[in-house]
């Protein structure tokens, strides 16, 4: 694979989704182009986890309208990370007196854009 030079990059932290099902939509949108990656965006199942992902690519986007050496047309999506993020530990009420712990993961984005050759 060649190195590829990143135009521009995005994250998000923090967002209460598991990483097991923000890769079932990270794994759609990996090395398409933005305007693709946008399309097939629009039509996922998952809708709250393509919100996240639809905002991030128009913010990289942005970022590198804003260095004005970019083509926003040409740009891919070269790098799309997924990574664990914090876990919140709640207790629930159980039979007996007792109580079970929940795990609630939340998830990191990190997101960088390519030209395309």
């Amino acid at each position: 694979m060649k190195n590829k030079e990143i135009c521009s990059e995005a994250t998000l932290f923090g967002i209460r989704v598991t990483p097991r099902k923000m890769m079932l939509v990270a794994n759609l949108i990996r090395g398409k182009t933005v305007n693709d990656a946008l399309g097939v965006l629009r039509f996922v199942k998952r809708k709250r986890v393509a919100d996240y992902f639809t905002g991030l690519i128009k913010s990289a986007v942005a970022n590198a309208d804003q260095k004005k050496r970019v083509d926003v047309e040409a740009l891919i999506v070269s790098r799309l990370e997924i990574g664990k993020g914090m876990t919140l530990k709640r207790f629930r009420a159980r039979s007996m007196g007792r109580s079970t712990r929940i795990n609630k993961k939340t998830s990191h984005i990190f997101l960088s854009l390519s030209e395309r050759n």
